[in-house]
């Protein structure tokens, strides 16, 4: 992703073909439970009418499937769901299913162990390598998350922005590949159904972000570091709490 491409980043993911709304509707049914594990799918015929498509479009469908660790297609078997051990959980879909079937709060936090680990890295790599630009920028952000005047998926946009550009900031392409996993991340966990005043937004949080922009700005890869790695932990504990929170309504 360029940098240029941040600034037109949105929540809402929107599926314009037939192969990705078949792709979209199997992937939630199989990570929803709908076909459990192990099980075969459906066979063409049934699956062509239920999902009102042609075969080529079925089979380039299950061919993504496959390539996300999904399914396996043997013959004389059929196409099965494999365990979730071959799922790639870093692939932007796959995790987006997983948020919209429903997390549990072991999920949540093995996925921001995993953002302490690649984040406060390519912040400090940022502290090194960002722009005065990338600084103005990222500032601005900073400066919306918690805003009165902006509604709440606004304010999601500008910490999706906001984290998507630190991490193309710090320039290491292996880090910048993992940017769809991030904003998947970051699309799940600050969409799920919760009252956005549990999150502890406001002003702690719009801090939290600039501290990481003065790190940058005094070009201190540790400062960055430590403030990203502060700014992660109040996502998870704000994530924690909407899953319980669900689970109480529920």
């Amino acid at each position: 992703m360029r940098k240029d491409d941040v600034r037109d980043l949105r929540v809402v993911t929107n599926l314009r073909t037939s192969h990705a709304k078949v792709v979209e509707k199997l992937g939630l049914a199989i990570v929803g439970g709908r076909f459990g594990i192990g099980e075969p799918l459906p066979g063409d015929n049934e699956l062509e009418s239920e999902l009102d498509v042609s075969r080529s479009v079925l089979r380039e469908a299950m061919k993504t499937l496959a390539a996300k660790g999904l399914v396996v297609a043997k013959s004389r078997v059929g196409t099965r769901v494999t365990e979730r051990c071959h799922w790639n959980l870093i692939d932007e879909d796959v995790l987006r299913w997983h948020f919209t079937s429903g997390v549990t709060r072991e999920f949540i936090d093995h996925l921001y162990d995993i953002r302490m680990v690649l984040e406060p890295a390519s912040a400090a790599f940022a502290a090194l390598r960002a722009t005065p630009e990338d600084c103005v920028e990222l500032r601005h952000y900073a400066n919306l998350l918690g805003s009165n005047e902006l509604d709440w998926p606004s304010q999601v946009e500008a910490d999706l922005r906001f984290h998507v550009l630190l991490t193309i900031a710090g320039a290491n392409p292996f880090l910048e590949s993992m940017v769809g996993f991030i904003k998947a991340s970051l699309d799940g966990a600050f969409t799920m159904a919760f009252d956005p005043d549990l999150a502890g937004r406001g002003e702690a949080i719009t801090e939290l972000h600039l501290a990481i922009v003065d790190a940058l700005e005094k070009r201190d890869p540790e400062a960055a570091r430590v403030a990203t790695g502060r700014a992660i932990q109040q996502g998870r504990a704000a994530a924690l709490k909407a899953v319980d929170t669900s689970s109480n309504k529920g």
